[in-house]
């Protein structure tokens, strides 16, 4: 089954890198993945979003008109891509900086408050690896157990010392509900 998802974001909220992740992780687990970046000029505070295809079946197309899933980490990201999520699709938001009043009737919101979250494990840097934990957790694009066991591969050495860390925030993203 295809599943495409867009993740956008400002630059330097790691938008990038849950894209990356989710791909790398899908691959490991032996899926057919497409990983398409684009981010303006400036990067860091400008806008990046990236789409992600998970499959078990050769991908024809990277390009998600209509995905199934969003992930808006900041407001203007929700915005913009609320509007090409499929009717019915979910949409994960960082409810830290997004107000989901304006979504569309047809769609689900996920509203994580990822940059709280993130600032309670000791850095706003693993906000989007708690996103990641709720995409996985809402979706049937990987499983949380391979997500969990090859991120020691994704990460690579020079962020073995965050791994710990990271595992964490992926958890907390995973096992979150809202009060």
């Amino acid at each position: 089954m295809l599943t495409k998802t867009i993740i956008s974001g400002f630059g330097g909220q790691g938008v990038l890198s849950i894209g990356s992740t989710l791909a790398t992780a899908a691959m490991l687990e032996g899926k057919y993945v497409t990983f398409l970046p684009s981010y303006g000029v400036e990067v860091r505070g400008g806008t990046a979003n990236c789409t992600v295809a998970v499959s078990d079946e050769e991908i024809a197309s990277p390009v998600a008109s209509a995905p199934e899933f969003v992930v808006a980490m900041n407001q203007p990201s929700f915005v913009r891509f609320q509007g090409v999520l499929q009717s019915g699709g979910l949409l994960c938001a960082n409810s830290s900086l997004v107000n989901t009043e304006s979504a569309r009737s047809d769609i689900e919101i996920l509203a994580v408050p990822t940059s709280e979250l993130a600032e309670k494990l000791g850095s706003i840097k693993v906000a989007n690896m708690i996103m990641l934990g709720a995409l996985v957790r809402a979706s049937t694009m990987i499983s949380y157990d391979a997500m969990v066991k090859n991120l020691t591969e994704i990460l690579g050495e020079g962020k073995a010392k965050l791994l710990k860390l990271n595992r964490e925030a992926l958890a907390v993203g995973y096992n979150y509900t809202k009060d």
